[in-house]
């Protein structure tokens, strides 16, 4: 059975900074693209940033490039989203996804296997 478990989130100030972290099992980690997607009340789902295999090479939603990164730990089995200069906008659900292959589909529909989410809130 294939679990993501996302944790890390919570309530900060703007210009705060949060770490998210999502462990998995029941998958071969190191042979899934893994990304983080985040949807906001009345928005939505939207990719932020995956991170492939074997390179490891990494992609942004223009609206976090410099601020977040994506990165992964395959020993552990885990996916980290580093979140920096946090802004209200950033307000989400945040999720973790994996996948054979970063598919591009819209909102990551496309992807099989999805954790339950965990909040991050940006007051200003």
């Amino acid at each position: 059975q294939v679990q993501l478990q996302e944790s890390g989130g919570g309530s900060v100030q703007a210009g705060g900074s949060l770490r998210l972290s999502c462990a998995s099992s029941g998958i071969i980690f190191s042979n899934y693209c893994m990304g983080w997607f985040r949807q906001a009340p009345g928005k939505e789902r939207e990719r932020i940033a995956n991170i492939y295999t074997g390179s490891g090479s990494t992609s942004y939603a223009d609206s976090v490039k410099g601020r977040f990164t994506i990165s992964r730990d395959n020993a552990k089995n885990t996916l980290y989203l580093q979140m920096n200069d946090l802004k209200p906008e950033d307000t989400a659900m945040y999720y973790c996804a994996a996948n054979p292959v970063c598919s591009p589909c819209s909102g990551g529909y496309c992807w099989g296997y999805w954790g339950q989410g965990t909040q991050v809130t940006v007051s200003s």
